[in-house]
């Protein structure tokens, strides 16, 4: 599908929508508990519906209401056919330590995107607690023949994908003695950890860990069933900012200000930049600023790097991102499809290994390549509002985390058409 998108200034409020990552470790944890629990405000999209049917595989019980979801856990079985994770990262990592507890084998695949993304580490990692599981080389799909597992001592590098420690955690108090799980790197992304340990906590399991979080011990425990309530995604939000503080006044509620989500730095990130923004109990209100340059870690935001990429691209100067080497293994390589795409509307950039350096200019209109990318077809709609004649390619991506999207723009005055 194209998205047409011509010139606009977009203004009004919408609603955040839930949150994709505490949805999947909302669904996760519930699976892993004994009883009857309760996702409250959870997302309806591509990723969470395949995390979904791959535990309604193995024996999960899931009732989709309207704004709950009521799931049966703790009653695992074998499957009966391959678990296609479609491209949901966290369902495939998640699901592969999953299935250490469940009876039989489960057979893990993936879609075109997941296909391409690695897998490799968190199978050593598995294997060195006593888990019997295979890989295809260093990606999907994934073989684990489960039922009970050791424990003991794992270790892993921190700087590849924070899902494959919260993968472990997940798993860790079904270990027939305790488990240590030490990392070898300083852990990126450190604020998914984070949610995976409050979640977790959420469902009566406890943690220790040090400072650094780089060394987390788990005892043998039961997760107990809850009511577990999804917070707004500030990664999906931040689409919507973002519009607001490069042509108009949005306001964005349905946001937890004190949340552990890493891309809730965009207010700073925002602020920094020079925008005007008002923060509310649970609401953020930004108006059109004029946008200057920043210099950005996003080591742990590494999913704003496409938002802060298109805010730089109108922004009053060079801007410099660093931290960024993991958004090559994203959906796309998002560092390249990126530039690919800034330096099609005319703005000037160089990206090399660790950095990203861009020039803030005036977009012109273009034909945008998303890659199958959801963040990439949202970050440039914002550069297409602001110089119009531009069309998005592969626009319907956007269901992997947003599937309201194109309708909320359209709602906030973002002119689009959607085609084909």
């Amino acid at each position: 599908m194209k998205a047409s998108i011509s010139k606009s200034e977009a203004t009004g409020k919408a609603a955040a929508p839930s949150s994709k990552s505490y949805t999947i470790r909302g669904l996760i944890c519930a699976a892993l508990a004994n009883g009857k629990s309760e996702i409250i405000s959870p997302l309806a999209s591509d990723d969470t519906r395949a995390a979904i049917n791959v535990l309604k595989k193995v024996g999960v019980n899931i009732r989709q209401q309207k704004s709950s979801w009521k799931v049966d856990g703790g009653n695992f079985h074998a499957p009966t056919s391959d678990l296609f994770c479609g491209d949901s990262a966290a369902t495939l990592r998640f699901m592969t330590a999953c299935g250490a507890i469940i009876p039989g084998v489960c057979h893990l695949t993936a879609g075109p995107s997941l296909s391409r993304r690695p897998v490799k580490v968190l199978i050593d990692a598995l294997q060195q607690v006593g888990v019997k599981c295979s890989g295809h080389g260093d990606l999907p799909s994934v073989t684990v023949a489960g039922g009970k597992f050791k424990g003991g001592i794992t270790s892993l590098p921190g700087n590849i994908s924070s899902q494959y420690v919260s993968a472990l955690l997940h798993i860790a108090p079904f270990a027939k003695e305790s488990m240590t799980i030490k990392l070898t790197t300083p852990l990126e992304s450190r604020p998914y950890v984070m949610m995976t340990l409050e979640t977790m906590h959420w469902f009566g399991i406890t943690v220790s860990f040090d400072e650094n979080l780089d060394k987390f011990e788990i005892l043998p425990q039961k997760y107990k069933p809850t009511k577990f309530q999804v917070e707004g995604d500030w990664s999906s939000a931040s689409y919507l900012l973002a519009l607001g503080a490069m042509g108009g006044e949005i306001e964005v509620n349905n946001l937890d200000m004190q949340s552990l989500q890493g891309d809730r730095m965009l207010v700073q990130y925002l602020r920094d930049m020079g925008t005007h923004t008002i923060a509310g109990r649970n609401s953020i209100n930004i108006v059109k600023s004029n946008l200057k340059a920043i210099k950005a870690d996003l080591s742990d935001s590494i999913d704003l790097l496409p938002t802060m990429a298109v805010l730089a691209a109108v922004a009053e100067g060079t801007s410099v991102f660093t931290g960024i080497e993991r958004a090559r293994i994203k959906e796309s390589d998002r560092v390249a499809a990126v530039a690919e795409g800034l330096a099609r509307m005319g703005i000037r950039v160089t990206a090399d290994t660790k950095k990203l350096t861009i020039t803030g200019g005036k977009p012109k209109g273009a034909l945008i390549d998303s890659k199958g990318d959801h963040r990439i077809a949202m970050a440039f709609s914002l550069l297409g509002a602001i110089c119009g004649n531009t069309v998005i390619d592969g626009a319907e991506c956007v269901a992997k985390t947003y599937p309201e999207y194109w309708d909320v723009y359209q709602n906030l005055g973002g002119k689009v058409e959607l085609n084909g």
